[in-house]
């Protein structure tokens, strides 16, 4: 997050619940970073509770990797973190082996190009690409579906600028259901569904 913004503090974010509660992670102090902030986090893992345990998640655009340790920290099986920064990316990797967790893949590479070759599948889907990128997020929506990247029921979380309008876009597939959203004065996040 940029520090224009006070999103980030002494370069850490603190995990909100399950097994690391409280536990602040280090993260990149760069200024183009933007972990969520830990309300918006609240509510979205207050939304995904119900069906978190057990989930295989992917952190595209991970940067801080704050939703991805989130998810594990609440009982994810497994979680994908992808980022093309690779100072995030090392940053990250000194995090994961500070934590002891083994349930991870860490992949420095550009998401799009990572997508195409990869035949993975997942339960829930984060997708927080840079606010001055945002293009990016629908080129990797089309991909997602191209190389089916789903369960048979996923869930995908969708944070844009809100001068972004996400909702209306017919960028977002017709098999996508909008579950919930958040708007605030900045920011808007969307939460969707997807069944085969």
């Amino acid at each position: 997050m940029s520090r224009k913004s006070g999103y980030l503090r002494n370069g850490k974010i603190r995990i909100i619940a399950g097994k690391w509660k409280g536990r602040k992670i280090l993260v990149s102090n760069q200024v183009e970073l933007r972990p969520t902030l830990s309300r918006i986090r609240e509510t979205l893992f207050d939304w995904l509770n119900p069906i978190i345990s057990g989930t295989v998640c992917l952190d595209c655009f991970a940067g801080s990797g704050a939703l991805g340790l989130e998810s594990l920290s609440r009982g994810a099986q497994k979680v994908t973190f992808i980022d093309r920064n690779l100072i995030c990316i090392s940053v990250l990797d000194q995090v994961i082996q500070s934590l002891h967790e083994y349930n991870v893949k860490i992949i420095h590479a550009d998401c799009c190009q990572w997508l195409q070759y990869s035949n993975d599948s997942y339960d829930i889907i984060f997708l927080d690409p840079p606010f001055r990128d945002y293009m990016v997020l629908f080129k990797v929506i089309f991909l997602l579906e191209k190389y089916n990247h789903f369960k048979e029921k996923s869930w995908i979380y969708l944070e844009v600028s809100k001068s972004v309008n996400i909702i209306s876009s017919d960028k977002i597939p017709s098999s996508w259901i909008l579950y919930r959203k958040i708007i605030t004065k900045t920011i808007f996040c969307c939460l969707y569904l997807r069944k085969m």
